[in-house]
């Protein structure tokens, strides 16, 4: 796969991953009815610091978007 994540775009997926691998354990989200809320937030938190590290993301190929400046 070809990088399809620019500077600026790892950045912000890598801040905004960790952001919501931290919540639920700063028990932001407590309680049995947001159990959801929080296997959502580790979830879409993973990806997103995949993405940034792996500097590219899957939904951006079939797209055809690209924000980095070298394709």
């Amino acid at each position: 796969m070809t990088a399809n994540v620019g500077t600026t775009d790892r950045v912000i997926r890598a801040v905004l991953g960790l952001v919501l691998l931290v919540l639920p354990f700063v028990n932001v989200w407590s309680g049995f009815e947001n159990v959801y809320l929080t296997y959502s937030s580790v979830i879409v938190g993973i990806v997103l610091l995949a993405t940034a590290i792996a500097g590219t993301c899957p939904l951006y190929s079939v797209l055809g978007l690209s924000t980095n400046g070298r394709t």
